[in-house]
């Protein structure tokens, strides 16, 4: 499953997004003695395609992926320095930075003028503090360690820590430090905030909803989102949840008049899938219908694992259909017919839209 931590300043809409996410009305409350918790909460993610095998097969169950977001309770700001010691914000894959750009006289922005570029820059700049000093910290031990035992692995590790302090002191985030596999492998364990993709939600104007395409660039932000290695998308956050407290027929027409093909839902979390590199295979039947989110370039019995670790170790083989072949055919026992349900093994890279059912010993 997807994670994404939702961050950002005081008034800025995230908890409405968070709502709107997730469809949470009411969240845990701080834990005692300063510690902060966090309000989690599961979204579907819209998928046209299960629709359609839902239709064909007329299961029991359908079950759509999923993206698990998360937000600090108790109202606390969402900057960098509360996200330190909540887990689930250090275990996120991807980091969705809610920025203001509405205008509401009622409610004060804490930096004052309303500046999206400025917020996004400044939030940056904290995500690069709080890592460094998880750099320094991990270097002064390291260089105690190896003075005691100094083997290849702490060499290596050391090494990689200069790098990556070199990089945050010249003001640029892990992210885009060019690391190999292995490498990155190492520095995972840490969990820096600025190494993990970040996704800017721009929370517009009501007014602005029928202009969204030019939204980002309008606020200023085309040079930060370059400079940062990050993506955007723009949405009126209260508009938006508004129209996903309506019966479905009333939404349509809603989001008609304001001109906008798809919900504010579907297009963060289609932005978050695309910023992380996810798509969706498949498995059907009169049981279940459901999607199962992976990075693109998994191999098949990698695949298996998310639906089991028993299907993983056991795998033998895989069969796989294209979904556009299994819904011009109509079935299964068709696509059987013409030879386009093929028998994949275990390295095969699992494309989007696979409908996969997997074969394993027990």
């Amino acid at each position: 499953m997807l994670r994404a931590g939702l961050i950002g300043y005081p008034s800025t809409g995230k908890t409405t997004l968070f709502r709107l996410m997730t469809s949470a009305r009411e969240g845990a409350r701080p834990g005692h003695q300063g510690k902060l918790e966090a309000n989690v909460g599961i979204s579907r993610v819209p998928d046209e395609r299960l629709d359609r095998l839902t239709a064909m097969y007329n299961p029991r169950k359908r079950a759509p992926a999923t993206v698990e977001f998360v937000d600090l309770a108790g109202g606390h700001g969402g900057g960098a320095k509360d996200l330190l010691d909540v887990a689930p914000f250090r275990n996120a894959d991807a980091l969705l930075h809610v920025v203001r750009a509405f205008r509401d006289e009622s409610v004060p922005h804490a930096q004052g003028p309303i500046d999206p570029a400025r917020d996004a820059q400044t939030m940056e700049e904290e995500l690069l503090l709080a890592d460094l000093v998880v750099v320094e910290k991990r270097l002064e031990r390291l260089e105690k360690d190896l003075k005691k035992a100094a083997t290849d692995e702490l060499r290596r590790e050391h090494q990689l820590l200069v790098q990556a302090k070199a990089a945050l002191e010249d003001g640029r985030p892990l992210r885009l430090v060019d690391l190999a596999a292995d490498d990155r492998k190492r520095l995972r364990g840490f969990q820096f905030l600025s190494a993990k993709p970040l996704l800017v939600v721009l929370n517009v104007d009501e007014g602005e909803m029928g202009s969204l395409d030019g939204a980002v660039e309008a606020a200023g932000l085309g040079e930060f989102l370059a400079r940062a290695g990050a993506k955007a998308v723009p949405l009126c956050a209260k508009i938006e949840l508004e129209i996903s407290e309506l019966e479905p027929a009333d939404a349509a027409v809603f989001m008609a008049d304001l001109g906008l093909a798809e919900s504010g839902l579907d297009r963060v979390i289609r932005a978050s899938y695309d910023l992380l590199g996810y798509m969706s295979f498949f498995t059907v039947g009169e049981d279940e219908c459901r999607a199962w989110s992976i990075p693109h370039g998994t191999p098949a019995q990698d695949a298996a694992g998310e639906i089991h670790s028993d299907i993983q170790r056991g795998f033998i083989r895989a069969e796989v259909v294209a979904y556009d072949r299994l819904v011009a055919r109509g079935s299964m026992a068709h696509c059987r017919e013409h030879g386009e349900v093929r028998l994949e093994g275990k390295e095969y890279i699992v494309a989007d839209g696979d409908i996969i059912n997997f074969r394993f010993a027990t």
